[in-house]
């Protein structure tokens, strides 16, 4: 689960994580009243959704009076942001953020993140802050650095002056920064975080180091013992196809191909997806039905997958093991029976009950064209994709 940037940095003071004042608006009076109550003669009004880039896309702007605060925020709400992380459909935009601006000398990224391959939390670091470091990280790695936290030990002072020598900061502000890094450390752990990102961390004019942005997110299995978390969700940010399959406890997420694949296992789902490109073809999802699948689920599952319009044809890869094919068989049925199915519907089945699951499906009328392997369902669903497109 993502939080937006006003949340994140609430989080931010909380853990003692220098911000600027800065207070969330959602309406262009309101934010002329946050830039008042702020006081100063500049501000900045971000949009707040759930993706990076905002910077490039017109989603921060610097206002030097109360009617530019006004007429920035009257561009951004009601309107649809467009990153390189959003697609082309974009994020609405239904709060900004009014922020004090800050004197800005220099820009450091700043971040932690599970290293999965290490077993290790990471904490990344570089100069080269700001809004691109996405190509720093493409073509100068070598200007990112990191250190790995041992899990028995937690960070380590040392590994604290690591970075910051790498940083080229001095004086009071590597201590400055241990103190940011160990903050943001505790910070990851007590709150479940996936990602805790600093982007930029800047120096001020002054020397002082300051949070200039914040982006925090939380391990989705963990929500149940962060309820005020759970709490500042925001759906509206959140792909409405991957949202309606959390509800059934599915494991879906949107791709922009036109083949929907539904499978059960996460990795037979990534294997499904693979041969259908091998042989051409694009995936419209990926969704993992679970081991333990119900009939009702596997219905929903059919129903969702059907919802995406760009879908021309539909392959169910299910290897029963934990499930039962029959019961997944019972579901398939169901679902294009009450949905109206007018698409190609490809099924390899194998496993727990597959001669069973293989007799409902021949004797139910509705259609569905079954395969031997998975190599002759991947090769058939693209064929007949192609022709209905």
């Amino acid at each position: 689960m993502n939080l937006h940037e006003y949340q994140s940095k609430q989080l931010f003071a909380q853990y003692g994580i220098p911000v600027p004042r800065g207070q969330v608006a959602d309406s262009p009076e309101a934010a002329v009243a946050a830039a008042r109550a702020l006081g100063g003669s500049r501000w900045v009004v971000k949009a707040q959704v759930h993706a990076g880039g905002r910077g490039k896309a017109g989603g921060v702007k610097v206002a030097k009076d109360l009617e530019a605060v006004r007429a920035a925020t009257q561009g951004m709400l009601g309107t649809r942001l467009v990153t390189h992380q959003t697609g082309p459909e974009g994020l609405p935009v239904h709060l900004v953020y009014v922020e004090t601006a800050s004197n800005i000398a220099r820009e450091i990224y700043l971040s932690l993140v599970l290293n999965r391959e290490a077993g290790r939390i990471a904490l990344v670091a570089s100069a080269a802050g700001g809004m691109d470091i996405e190509e720093v990280a493409q073509h100068t790695p070598e200007k990112i650095i990191r250190v790995n936290v041992h899990p028995a030990a937690g960070l380590q002072d040392f590994q604290c002056r690591q970075l910051a020598f790498g940083l080229e900061l001095s004086g009071p502000q590597i201590a400055h920064f241990g103190r940011i890094a160990h903050a943001l450390f505790r910070l990851y752990l007590e709150r479940d975080a996936s990602l805790v990102e600093v982007n930029p961390l800047i120096v001020t004019g002054d020397g002082e180091l300051l949070a200039l942005d914040a982006k925090i997110n939380i391990e989705d299995n963990a929500l149940f013992r962060q309820q005020d978390l759970a709490a500042l969700r925001d759906p509206t940010q959140e792909d409405p196809m991957e949202r309606k399959a959390a509800e059934h406890e599915l494991n879906y997420v949107s791709l922009d191909g036109n083949i929907a694949c539904m499978v059960n296992g996460a990795g037979l789902a990534m294997a499904t997806m693979d041969l259908i490109q091998l042989h051409g073809g694009q995936p419209a999802n990926f969704l993992d039905v679970g081991g333990g699948a119900t009939k009702e689920r596997v219905s929903a599952a059919f129903k969702l997958i059907l919802s995406n319009t760009r879908v021309t044809a539909i392959l169910i890869n299910i290897f029963g093991g934990i499930v039962r094919c029959d019961m997944i068989a019972e579901g398939i049925i169901a679902a294009v029976k009450e949905v109206g199915v007018r698409l190609p519907v490809i099924v390899r089945l194998e496993g727990t009950n597959a001669p069973l699951a293989r007799e409902l499906l021949a004797g139910s009328g509705v259609g569905v064209t079954p395969a031997g392997d998975l190599t002759q369902a991947a090769t058939t669903a693209v064929k007949m994709a192609g022709a209905r497109r």
